[in-house]
């Protein structure tokens, strides 16, 4: 199982860099819509709704990912970030504290939840490496989580969301984590970087839990579903959304953050 988890990993990372460099921005916007798409249709399976309306949601995610390219600088974009954002620091945590039913965010928080995120990844595909540094986040962190947890994990972090999740392994997570980030702004990046400073810190420190909210948010939206994984389409991971968890609640906010820094210095 980790070795098919890992052959299905290094194929994605592998055409996710390749199309971050090399496609022009249409095909990578395609790419992501279709992505998304298939992530928002896992999503209307999970709370319940019939096919047709998964391919309602599919769409406007889809859309909204290529509105990104017909004018990048629509303050629309800023305000979709920002709500997004308050959904996964405040509406998110209380779910999950609480355990409330996941479906009753319905398709709008379907569309909340996915679309943001992609037309975050979209619009920051405009500085490749910059992405990258921020995408690395939540791999890093799961990753570190992953291993850590095998490794040293005995306190379970959610047992009645996500048993295999462990304390041990998410302090793993954030280890490597500021590892990461002190290697970048040691050696890698300059001032005006958004993982640079103290600036860089609060937002690493930011993605990092906010990925823990979102693989939680997923997990519970599984468990009260009653499945062990949202899809079938990638081997060892499950579906979309089991890969891209962590990516709905830390892209929205990196994109503000990048969104600000951006026109606070114009």
């Amino acid at each position: 199982m980790l070795g098919q988890r890992v052959i299905t990993a290094i194929v994605l990372l592998a055409v996710c860099l390749a199309g971050l460099f090399l496609a022009p921005a249409p095909l990578w916007a395609t790419g992501v819509a279709a992505l998304f798409a298939v992530g928002a249709a896992e999503w209307a399976r999970l709370i319940g709704r019939v096919p047709g309306r998964g391919a309602l949601l599919a769409a406007a995610v889809a859309a909204t990912c290529f509105v990104v390219l017909v004018d990048a600088a629509l303050p629309w974009l800023a305000l979709g970030w920002g709500l997004a954002t308050l959904w996964w620091l405040a509406v998110a945590p209380l779910q999950l504290a609480t355990g409330a039913r996941v479906r009753a965010s319905g398709m709008a928080g379907g569309w909340l939840v996915l679309a943001p995120s992609g037309a975050a990844l979209v619009w920051l595909a405009a500085d490749p490496w910059q992405l990258l540094c921020l995408l690395a986040i939540p791999w890093i962190a799961d990753t570190g989580a992953y291993f850590a947890g095998r490794a040293f994990g005995r306190r379970r972090l959610a047992p009645s969301i996500s048993p295999g999740k462990t304390v041990e392994g998410a302090i793993g997570g954030a280890i490597a984590v500021a590892l990461y980030v002190a290697l970048l702004q040691g050696f890698l990046i300059g001032k005006g970087h958004p993982l640079a400073g103290t600036g860089g810190w609060l937002l690493a420190i930011t993605l990092l839990a906010l990925s823990i909210v979102g693989d939680l948010y997923e997990s519970l939206a599984k468990r009260q579903a009653g499945v062990k994984d949202s899809g079938t389409l990638l081997p060892g991971h499950g579906g979309v959304l089991d890969r891209i968890d962590a990516l709905t609640s830390t892209l929205p906010v990196a994109a503000l953050a990048v969104y600000i820094q951006a026109h606070s210095a114009t």
